[in-house]
This record gives structure tokens, C-alpha cells and sequence, in this order.
């Protein structure tokens, strides 16, 4: 069979070693490589950051197949998921703020509290009452309703064989919000059914969620592919690439003389990987 790929970086800053690590895999990987820019969060993603992605990944020599597939162009398509499960009655507003989820239950080793279910059994009225005074709000998935309706799931991890998918331990995601009209779990599910992605190769940072995205498909009833998640390049005190942590960037290392052949020679060779 074809093997159909992607690489969906968030155009939040720019592309680093890591980054290019898991681009390079899924496109040696790939019959047909395909480019995403996954920008719904306009808060933080930049048009400067966007474009300076296209630029690093031409300088590597990984090209993309087709058009680049760019998330805030789209947002009809994931309001119209949304609206599936609404159909489905398993959305439902919610009005706690970060700072109170994060008070009401501390989360493990740094991690995103999980949802206590605060707003979860507020009464229809309620919640007409709070959103017509203007109240901020998210929509979050009815964790428990959601794995009822879609039953027993699994998805196939390439280095680990046939997985059971567990979302439950997840509690209700946040599905969107205001400032972000559709969460990561809801546009990475579309776009990877969209766009014929038949293996998601990422890096292992991303497994967890994997258990989320496998109920999503169920319940969009679309199709879910194959997985692969790669580990990830560390510094030298062993901590993972991240922007956040101000990892060295393609654009730095090009700066400084670093030719691409060098880089992808790393990755060829093992030595990065």
C-alpha cells in the first residue's frame, strides 16, 4: 500500500533540530508527504513563523506534496464537527477558568489538570442563563457518554502492535474555546481523515493523546491510520527540543554556516536519533 504521511507543525516559532527530526522521518517514510500548518490558535501563531516553516523545510530539501493545508482557512469544517457531536449530546459548556480546573485538581508531573466535571451536570438553564450574561466559555467532550456511545477501540502502534484505546483517564477535553474555535484533538482527527493520512508518524510526546484522537474518529466515524511515535531528540542534559525551553533553531544553525547535508546526515546515520 502507498504510505501517505504529514508533518503539522504550529506556527508558534521556529522550526528546531527536533522538529526537522520528525519531518525527516515521516517523509523518508512517505510515497506522498503532506505539509500542515496547524495555526487555529490565533493568539500565539504567526504569519512571520508560518512562512519561516516553509522557508526552513525548502532549505532541508524535504519537500511536500500538494498544497499546504492551513487550519485557519478551515474553521467552517471543524464547526461542522463540532456540531456532529453536539448532535450526538456530547458537548456541553463549560465556564471554569484554567485557574480554578488547576486549583480543583493538581495535575501529575507538570501535565494539564484533568477536568473534575464542574459544569458537567448544570442544568440546561443554567447554562442559558450564564452564556446569555456573556460568560466565557469552552465546549468540552462528555468523556464518559462519548466512550459509551463508541464502545471497545483500538489502534495499531507500529513498535507495539494492536493497543487498547483508554480516553477515559483524559476526562473531558476541551474541544474549543473562544479564542480557539476548535481544540488540537478535534483538527488533527479531521485533517488526518481529509487529507488520506494512512500512517501519522510524530514524536512520542504525542502518544498519550493518541487514546483521544482514536475515540474522536469513532464518534466522526472516520478513519483511523496507522501510528508511529519516533522518540525525540535531547540536549545534553537529556531534556526533549522544545521551543519553550529556547532549543536551537534551523534558522540560528543556518546562520552559523550548519549546511542541511549535515543535518539529515545525523538522522541518516543514527547519531541524532
Amino acid at each position: 500500500m502507498n504510505i501517505t504521511t504529514r508533518f503539522a507543525p504550529s506556527p508558534t516559532g521556529y522550526l528546531h533540530l527536533g522538529h526537522a527530526f520528525s519531518a525527516w522521518n515521516a517523509r523518508t517514510r512517505a510515497d506522498v508527504f503532506q505539509l500542515r500548518l496547524e495555526d487555529i490558535d490565533s493568539t500565539r501563531c504567526r504569519p512571520a513563523f508560518a512562512a519561516a516553516i516553509i522557508e526552513d523545510l525548502r532549505w532541508l530539501g524535504l519537500a511536500w506534496d500538494g498544497e499546504i493545508r492551513v487550519q485557519s482557512a478551515h474553521l467552517s469544517e471543524y464547526q461542522a464537527a463540532l456540531e456532529r457531536l453536539r448532535g450526538r449530546g456530547l458537548l456541553y459548556p463549560c465556564f471554569c477558568s484554567r485557574a480554578e480546573i488547576a486549583r480543583a485538581q493538581a495535575a501529575p508531573h507538570g501535565a494539564e489538570a484533568v477536568y473534575p466535571g464542574t459544569c458537567r451536570h448544570l442544568s440546561e438553564a443554567a447554562r442559558a442563563e450564564r452564556m446569555s450574561a456573556g460568560a466565557a466559555y469552552a465546549l468540552r467532550l462528555d468523556m464518559a457518554a462519548a466512550v459509551r456511545q463508541a464502545g471497545e477501540l483500538r489502534f495499531f502502534e507500529e513498535s507495539k502492535g494492536w493497543i487498547e484505546a483508554r480516553p477515559l483517564p483524559f476526562g473531558d477535553v476541551v474541544l474549543a474555546r473562544k479564542d480557539t474555535p476548535a481544540s488540537y484533538h478535534l483538527c488533527v482527527v479531521h485533517d488526518d481523515a481529509l487529507q488520506g493520512i494512512s500512517h501519522v508518524i510524530r514524536g512520542e510526546d504525542l502518544f498519550e493523546a493518541t487514546h483521544v484522537h482514536v475515540l474522536l474518529q469513532a464518534l466522526l466515524e472516520l478513519p483511523t491510520p496507522v501510528y508511529a511515535h519516533h522518540r525525540l531528540l535531547r540536549d545534553a542534559q537529556g531534556r526533549r527540543l522544545a521551543k519553550r525551553d529556547f532549543a536551537a533553531t534551523l534558522r540560528s544553525m543556518r546562520a552559523a554556516g550548519v549546511q542541511p547535508r549535515a543535518i539529515l546526515r545525523q538522522f541518516e546515520e543514527g547519531i541524532a536519533a
